[in-house]
Parts: C-alpha cells; structure tokens; sequence
C-alpha cells in the first residue's frame, strides 16, 4: 500500500507546524518552497485540513498556518484515514464481483486494513517529531523568511 502524494503533504505540513515559529507566521508558500513542492496543491491540502479542524488560518498580510491543536492530539490513523478518503481496500460490489459470495479476500484485506491503522493510532504527531526529524524541522525554520522568493 503506497500513501497518495496528498497524505504525504499533509503529513508534512502538520510536521512542519509542529515547530514554535514565533517569529512569524508560517504560509503555505514557506511550506511549498521548504518542500519543494507545488504552491497549488498545497493550497489543496491545507484547505482540507483547515476544513477537519486540523488547521487555524488566518488569511491577509501577517496570516498565516497553525495547528490547531496540541500535537500529541494529532493521531496518525485518524489524519491518514482523513487525508486518505479510505474505507476499504477493495469494494466488492462495485463492479460486481462473481466471487463475492464464496471469496475471502476482502475479509483478509479488511482485516489488513485494520491491523495497519490500529498500528497507526498508536502513534501521534509528537512522535513523528521527535530527534532527529524535530531537529531537521528546525533548520527548515531556522532557514528564515529573507531565503523564500516574495509571492
């Protein structure tokens, strides 16, 4: 099972947050060029999160990107069932498999699915953050706002 690029982006930017940045606001350009990813998309996720609750916006100049909560709050299979849109791995009904009534797959797959985000809800954001990846997102901060193009 791979992760969509729209979870891994998530990911990133609640990992990103997860650092004090009292020095400024952080927007979702600094994360993009942090990153090297596109602006647009990113835009995308940030929308989805803020709209889970995930996220305080603040829209205008001085606005900016915020976790809404503590990050030992953030569950992992939570987020990435979220970001995910996963329910199953495979749907029998549609189209309409001949082996449903006798097959065991998606039981297995079900069953799968399950013992991966129970692995997940385990963990929380604080631990996605911790030495030597906490380390890593303090550089990216440290970096400063004068080495991000002005858009």
């Amino acid at each position: 099972m791979q992760l969509t690029h729209f979870t891994d982006l998530g990911l990133r930017v609640l990992m990103y947050l997860s650092h004090p940045h009292d020095d400024a606001p952080v927007t979702i350009s600094e994360i993009a060029t942090r990153f090297a990813v596109s602006r647009n998309h990113l835009v995308k996720v940030v929308h989805f999160m803020a709209q889970q609750g995930w996220l305080i916006t603040t829209r205008g100049k001085g606005g900016g990107l915020a976790l809404a909560y503590a990050v030992g709050d953030y569950r992992l299979g939570t987020i990435i069932r979220q970001l995910e849109g996963i329910t199953a791995l495979i749907d029998c009904a549609e189209p309409p498999c001949s082996l449903r009534s006798g097959c065991q797959l998606k039981y297995i797959l079900d069953e799968a699915l399950s013992g991966f985000f129970t692995v997940l809800d385990r963990y929380t954001l604080a631990d996605t953050v911790r030495a030597p990846t906490g380390d890593a997102i303090a550089i990216l901060h440290r970096l400063g706002s004068s080495a991000l193009p002005r858009t």
